[in-house]
């Protein structure tokens, strides 16, 4: 008995032996992967570069052959107005005396060199700033590229009412909440948060990819993230409060500090410490096993939770926060994600 017992003990050590094997080998393949397509994203970048340097030095060198040619033309009738003066000195020094050939001469020469008839082709020059401009607002349309990406898992989020603490107000087509001192007429639910400043989405996912964005302009305090439906709901328990528990993940913004939170451990991004965000983004890969949150402006990275395997279906929940002494007042809203227009 003992015998069969180790030997039942050596094989499943040998099979978990053999399975970290496999996870080394996963993680050698991880790791080539990014690899090779970090550099083909960094060579077509590269490509890119030396397409834009290329166009400008043609479109620069159309610019400087005209200013050439511009140029000699002046430095041209500022050489006969000078051959004409050391003429003009001369018969000044012979007699003093001016001919009507003379008279002719200046007269055609001041008619010719008047400043006023040379002028560059400003209507070319305006063009090419203008569809340099153009091309501007085209690339800063197509990047961050991740932006493209991310758009193309846009959900559509609805902030379910029925959820809300009392002293939150949804608006109508629920996709925005505002913090009130007034504790509000409202009918009491199981799903309703009764200590947590907390709302979540009528709908949630359970496989592919999502993405969303909260604008929180004007904001000094809220939070951010998602949650399985777990989540506790009533009572002082700590755990209510989003990424307090193994329920939910968030970040959390206070006073210009930036804080990740999951399971009760807190992740302090101290480089983020005073930046300001119009818009949060929130990324989740039910494949992947990940919840990204992202500045949406310029799609800055703020934290990555690798959740691994998620347990529930997954819902959008965010925290307006209370007033603050007065400071955030504003409300959380939903955006409309395809909505990113490019600015000079």
């Amino acid at each position: 008995m003992l015998l069969k017992h180790q030997q039942h003990l050596q094989r499943q050590r040998d099979a978990i032996a053999y399975r970290m094997k496999k996870l080394a080998a996963k993680q050698v393949e991880i790791t080539k992967k990014t690899n090779a397509i970090k550099e083909k994203i960094s060579k077509k970048y590269e490509d890119m570069k030396r397409v834009l340097d290329e166009d400008l030095r043609i479109t620069l060198t159309h610019l400087d052959t005209e200013h050439a040619a511009t140029t000699k033309f002046v430095e041209e009738r500022i050489e006969d107005c000078y051959h004409l003066t050391q003429e003009l000195d001369q018969e000044l020094s012979n007699s003093g005396a001016q001919n009507a050939v003379t008279e002719k001469r200046i007269s055609e020469t001041l008619k010719l060199t008047d400043p006023d008839l040379i002028q560059m082709d400003d209507f070319k020059s305006e063009q090419l700033l203008s569809l340099t401009i153009n091309l501007l607002l085209f690339i800063r349309s197509q990047v961050p590229v991740t932006k493209k990406l991310l758009q193309s898992y846009a959900a559509d989020v609805v902030l379910d009412a029925d959820t809300a603490h009392p002293k939150l107000i949804i608006s109508p087509k629920g996709n925005s909440a505002t913090y009130t001192d007034t504790w509000q007429d409202v009918p009491e639910t199981p799903s309703r948060f009764d200590t947590t400043l907390n709302v979540i989405s009528q709908q949630g996912f359970s496989e592919g990819r999502n993405y969303w964005e909260v604008e929180v302009k004007g904001k000094t305090y809220w939070e951010l993230g998602l949650t399985h439906p777990s989540i506790p709901r009533k009572g002082r328990e700590e755990d209510s409060w989003l990424g307090r528990g193994k329920e939910s993940w968030c970040v959390e913004h206070f006073n210009g500090d930036y804080t990740a939170w999951h399971g009760g451990v807190q992740h302090e991004l101290p480089l983020l410490a005073g930046k300001q965000f119009t818009r949060i983004g929130v990324y989740c890969s039910f494949p992947g096993g990940l919840v990204c949150f992202l500045g949406a402006d310029t799609m800055t990275p703020l934290h990555c939770f690798c959740a691994g395997t998620f347990t529930n279906t997954l819902h959008q929940a965010l925290c307006p926060g209370h007033e603050n002494e007065g400071t955030n007042w504003n409300p959380l809203k939903i955006c409309d994600v395809s909505r990113s227009a490019p600015t000079l």
